[in-house]
């Protein structure tokens, strides 16, 4: 046999004198690329399979398809004639669909039978898309079983013969091609020496590299480019279609075709290839320029955070530039970028991750958010990528996998990582080091156009910060330098020995992103931020002035800053109960509001109840 034929088909060779019977499975649907006179030639499984056989004296190939019903190659009237010769029953014809009445088990094993037992002569059947012979096959319905059990018995009674012609003793196989090797009965292949299994798999870095180079005449600029530049194009593409078959190379190559892409932007059609859409945000005008200025923006809003803003800005400054990962070589598809937001809790690692979206997307609910407290169950794995086949819900999908296909460019976070079951967190794995994820289905999604952002509260205990706030209530508990050391420590205790998950920690690097406890005059700030907040809505809602006095305001300050372990949320929660819900209490009252100015006059506590005084 000609050198270059992928290892499955020389496996098949082999297989002749040693297997009556062959199940192919995996990437059975794909293109193979053959060798030829004159380079490579593309060629689909049944083709691939012939031309193997032909080369060892087999002189038709019988294809028994599941719907379709009977054909031969090659597809002669010659070849026909012979081939009918050898599985015609009753002088009918032997091709075109299956005839209903007789039922398709009892003439398909018919076809299996006389080429099996054909003496004289080299003869083989290929059973295709086999996968949709049955429903289930752990539970056959009789005619089902019969029909596997009499090829079960075959395979043991069939032996390999010479033919006048060569003197070899060979098999006239019978080949199975299926999607997954479960997709027939199990007792049928297991155990069973006379039945090979042999996996057609994805195409590896060789092939595709192959494949590349002999697509790449159809794309715009290559026949001008150098041999260096050509040479480039070759491995960039067999590179980013990891883990793609060389149909979808195929597709890619065309749609690089129409959309005129140039070779030095090959990446941009896997990419639309991938995600289905053309325009990439990642690429727009203005992007760069909002960035420029995004630490200045975000920090206006993100109080207390200038650390973690900057540090954050820096790695989507590294997205933004398709940088992310270049330190791996080659081009890789991982996400566009991964941030994992620790420290304290309510000091803004949510707030910080919607101010990212909006700059990055322009739009600050581009981001779907996973409460990981919702997966601490192994079994709550389905509802990120869906249930598996057979189980309620499998047709929903998963809300993960369904939120990045709706929205490829987008922003996803996942809050309180840490309280996630390890299990669950495996399927990061993929996603951070391929940047892509198999739903219960079989689809693949890919990540590599979002952002990834874990947030967790590892590192302070609140036991720890209530003794340091008693000592000094207004003022962080530790300084940057051991608040750095003391949460980054937390975080790899957690992933190497309570977790036991050390890859994950590895795959996101050094994108740990440090928060700062909230100190006093970040409290203030934050307080007049949300006393804007309600003034803003006020004027929204009831055209209606809010104003506060001095006095009330060091008060309901100094209530709101009492305790800083809850960080913003504090600030927000005793706002809420000493102003906005006392205020909105007085106000119901009032009738024609609109257009007038009220201001608080005095805060107070009685009963239980807070209560303001208004002018």
């Amino acid at each position: 046999m000609t050198d270059g034929y992928p290892a499955w088909l020389r496996e098949v060779r082999t297989a002749l004198s040693i297997n009556s019977q062959i199940v192919l499975y995996g990437n059975v649907r794909d293109v193979f690329l053959l060798p030829a006179p004159h380079g490579w030639e593309p060629c689909d499984l049944q083709t691939g399979l012939h031309r193997v056989l032909a080369d060892e004296g087999y002189p038709h190939l019988v294809v028994a398809d599941a719907v379709a019903g009977l054909g031969v190659l090659p597809a002669d009237a010659v070849t026909a004639k012979a081939a009918g010769e050898v599985i015609q029953r009753d002088n009918r014809p032997a091709w075109g669909p299956w005839n209903e009445k007789e039922g398709l088990f009892g003439a398909l094993f018919d076809v299996i039978e006389r080429v099996a037992a054909a003496d004289g002569e080299r003869s083989a059947v290929l059973i295709d898309f086999a996968s949709r012979l049955i429903l289930d096959p752990a539970h056959l319905e009789s005619a089902e079983h019969a029909f596997f059990a009499r090829c079960d018995r075959l395979s043991r009674v069939a032996y390999p013969k010479p033919v006048p012609n060569d003197p070899r003793p060979l098999y006239n196989p019978v080949v199975w091609a299926v999607n997954n090797e479960r997709d027939l009965p199990v007792w049928l292949t297991a155990g069973n020496d006379d039945v090979r299994k042999i996996a057609v798999p994805m195409p590896e870095f060789g092939v595709r590299e192959t494949a590349a180079r002999w697509l790449a005449n159809a794309l715009t600029g290559y026949r001008e480019a150098d041999e260096a530049d050509r040479r480039e194009l070759e491995r960039r593409l067999a590179e980013q279609t990891q883990g793609m078959t060389l149909r979808s190379m195929m597709a890619i190559a065309r749609l690089a075709a129409r959309m005129r892409t140039p070779i030095g932007e090959i990446d941009e059609a896997v990419r639309c290839y991938r995600v289905g859409v053309h325009d990439n945000p990642w690429r727009a005008s203005h992007l760069r320029g909002r960035m420029q200025h995004a630490a200045e923006n975000i920090s206006s809003r993100v109080k207390g955070q200038r650390e973690a803003v900057q540090r954050s800005v820096d790695i989507l400054v590294r997205a933004v530039l398709g940088l992310s990962g270049a330190q791996a070589g080659g081009s890789v598809s991982r996400p566009r970028g991964v941030l994992f937001f620790a420290g304290p809790t309510g000091v803004g690692k949510t707030e910080l991750a919607k101010e990212l979206t909006q700059q990055i997307f322009g739009d600050a609910r581009a981001y779907t958010r996973f409460d990981m407290s919702e997966f601490s169950a192994e079994h709550s794995a389905d509802r990120l990528i869906g249930a598996p086949p057979g189980y309620v819900g499998h047709d929903a999908g998963g809300e993960l996998t369904n939120a990045v296909r709706q929205r490829p460019f987008s922003l996803l976070l996942f809050d309180e990582v840490e309280k996630a079951n390890p299990r669950i967190l495996d399927k990061f794995l993929q996603i951070l080091d391929d940047g892509r994820l198999t739903d219960a289905s079989g689809s693949t999604v890919y990540f590599s156009e979002t952002v990834l952002v874990f947030t967790s509260n590892l590192g302070v205990t609140s036991e720890e910060y209530a003794i340091q706030r008693e000592a000094d209530p207004l003022q962080a508990p530790f300084t940057r330098e051991e608040l750095e050391t003391r949460v980054r420590r937390a975080v790899e205790h957690h992933f190497t020995t309570v977790l036991n998950r050390p890859e994950l920690l590895n795959r996101l690097g050094d994108n740990i992103v440090v928060f700062n406890f909230i100190d006093a005059g970040t409290a203030a700030e934050i307080f007049d931020v949300l006393v804007a907040h309600v003034r803003e809505r006020l004027r929204a809602e009831h055209g209606v002035d809010l104003r506060l006095t001095e006095p009330v305001r060091r008060q309901l300050l100094a209530g709101a800053t009492r305790n800083l372990a809850m960080g913003g949320r504090g600030i927000g929660s005793h706002l809420e109960s000493a102003l906005v819900n006392p205020l909105a209490r007085e106000l119901f009252r009032r009738e024609d509001l609109s257009g007038r100015t009220v201001t608080v006059t005095d805060v107070r506590e009685a009963d239980g109840m807070h209560q303001v005084s208004l002018a």
